[in-house]
């Protein structure tokens, strides 16, 4: 009998698992053992640990990590229990680091040595690298200018290597190996500061060849972190005065890195977004920078002139020769736009008074929608739609309903700057609906309806605000009351407005037409409550009678107009 053959059962019998010709087949018996299907075609997955290549990576790994502890411990540990002497500690981690090297590149050279070799090279570069940290920070041998640039040497070989090599892992574990273990070598933060630098304009050119995303990150993260702890460490000490110039200058010096490679690989990988987010977290200590000065002087001009470089940045490709011969990719003008915005909201808090902040931020979120209907840009758009939140916020702050409502507290915290506030509150609000329309947002009747509510309230408030303070300006007893009045006609004018866009719209039965209709009732709902229940008992005589007339006659007038449009209505139905 054939093997693999089933042994037929008696006659008759049917075979566990079988059912007859056509029929399906029955699910297996229980008790007994069941083998693992195999879908035909898919393979069984290996573990992790059984795929060729793993385990040796990450041994690898592992014996950089505690080859470069340990060379670590020969220039440290040994120099603090008194073991040898300085010469012979960096003499020997030199000459252990240069023979790890040549080792790496034999191993490199044999078959199946590609992983031992770069672990090796990897090794001795930054062993390498670690040395000269050490003999200038801690030893003082070298100028900090000479040991940056032998520095620079080692690390833009261990980076020719790699590209030689075409291994993103060299590059990557030289730069992270040396940057993670400076600081257990060096003995002050600005010197540490640019040795990371150091190490982040070592691996620029790679941009122009590789497309090697991880070495963004790696090379950028280190500086990052080390320029910030400066900034912020220079900044809460009153007495380091030379070094917050420092602080600043290795700031933009990450900055202006960041950007070079940016803007490098941009032009070559239109795609290389990891390129654009590490320029983003270059950005973040000159984000930082303006806390280095005190006063309104030096912070502001600091993140003014951060603000314009970022907002340039990202306005190139609106500028059509321009962004042709920069090909700057969108993630990028995003990126930078992001930025800017930050910096340019630390130039505005800068550079005002508390009454003063909210003209600031319209005035700002008026440019950003002004270019985002220009350019339909709908992230310009969101970014002024975010500084004019923040506007109406710092507003809200001056001028709450509390303090409109009070007299007193009207008198002592309104006036002319509050005036001018709610005058660019309501430009903005024209200038975003203009954006709407040119970004589609309106083409819709209902979006436009919803949209048209959130502008009016805020327009009502803003006139409110606007009278109120201009009364309180006159310095006159009864120019917060006279406001309060004016502000009540004007309420029951738009909600006559409203009503007769709505009664226009009517026969169309359209979704402006009804929430005209609704918001205009309820707005003369909200005047007379206003008239009865504040005017009434505040207004003064005079004032309170033209309130009273004015709000009548226009209650009349579309009482009127409200009659006349039902009945037409029921004629033509």
């Amino acid at each position: 009998m054939p093997v693999g053959q089933p042994v037929p059962g008696p006659a008759g019998a049917a075979r566990p698992g079988w059912a007859g010709p056509g029929a399906q087949p029955l699910s297996p018996m229980p008790g007994l053992p069941q083998q693992r299907r195999v879908v035909a075609g898919r393979p069984a997955r290996e573990p992790w640990w059984q795929r060729e290549g793993v385990i040796s990576r990450v041994l690898a790994v592992a014996g950089v990590a505690v080859t470069l502890i340990g060379v670590v411990m020969l220039l440290v540990l040994a120099a603090q229990a008194g073991f040898f002497g300085p010469v012979p500690r960096v003499v020997a981690g030199g000459l252990f680091s240069a023979a790890l090297v040549g080792v790496g590149a034999r191993v490199f050279a044999k078959p199946g040595g590609r992983v031992g070799g770069i672990a090796l090279a990897a090794t001795g570069i930054a062993g390498g690298y670690l040395d000269v940290v050490a003999m200038t920070t801690m030893y003082r041998w070298l100028d900090p200018v000479v040991g940056y640039v032998v520095a620079f040497g080692i690390a833009a070989g261990g980076v020719a290597l790699a590209m030689r090599w075409n291994s993103q892992g060299l590059a990557v574990l030289v730069t992270a190996g040396a940057a993670v273990l400076a600081p257990f070598v060096s003995t002050e933060l600005m010197l540490l500061v640019g040795f990371l630098i150091v190490l982040q304009i070592a691996a620029l050119p790679v941009q122009l060849v590789r497309d090697w995303p991880w070495l963004h990150v790696i090379r950028t993260i280190p500086a990052v972190l080390g320029t910030l702890l400066a900034v912020v460490g220079t900044a809460l000490d009153s007495g380091a005065g030379p070094d917050r110039y420092q602080a600043l200058a290795a700031a933009i010096v990450i900055a202006v890195t960041g950007l070079t490679g940016a803007v490098l690989a941009g032009r070559l990988r239109a795609g290389d977004v990891t390129a654009s987010l590490s320029f983003g977290a270059a950005t973040v200590p000159m984000l930082a920078a303006p806390v280095l000065f005190s006063g309104r002087t030096g912070p502001t001009v600091v993140a003014g002139a951060v603000a314009a470089v970022l907002l340039l940045v990202a306005a190139v490709p609106w500028v059509p020769k321009l962004g042709a011969a920069a090909r700057i990719p969108g993630h990028l003008a995003v990126v930078s736009a992001l930025a800017g915005a930050v910096a340019l909201f630390e130039a505005c808090v800068g550079v005002t008074e508390v009454q003063t902040l909210p003209t600031a931020l319209f005035v700002v979120a008026m440019g950003f929608l002004a270019a985002a209907g220009q350019q339909r840009s709908r992230f310009a758009a969101a970014l002024g739609a975010v500084y004019g939140g923040l506007g109406a916020l710092a507003f809200l702050f001056r001028a709450d309903p509390a303090t409109l409502a009070g007299q007193v507290e009207a008198e002592a915290h309104l006036g002319i700057s509050t005036a001018l506030s709610a005058v660019f509150l309501l430009a903005v609000l024209a200038v975003a609906a203009w954006t709407a329309r040119r970004l589609g947002l309106l083409d819709r009747e209902s979006d436009a309806a919803v949209l048209s509510v959130f502008a009016g309230i805020g327009g009502l408030y803003a006139v409110t605000a606007l009278t109120v303070s201009l009364g309180v300006a006159t310095g006159s007893r009864d120019g917060f009351l006279a406001g309060h009045g004016i502000a009540t006609v004007i309420w029951m004018a738009a909600a006559t407005a409203a009503l007769l866009f709505g009664l226009r719209r009517l026969s169309r039965k359209s979704p402006q037409a009804k929430v005209a209709l609704v918001a205009g009732l309820l707005l003369t709902g909200a005047a007379l409550a206003k008239l009865f229940l504040f005017d009434l008992a505040t207004l003064a005589g005079l004032l309170r009678a033209a309130a009273f007339l004015v709000v009548g006659v226009l209650l009349l007038m579309v009482g009127t107009r409200y009659a006349r449009a039902f009945a037409d209505l029921d004629a033509r139905t």
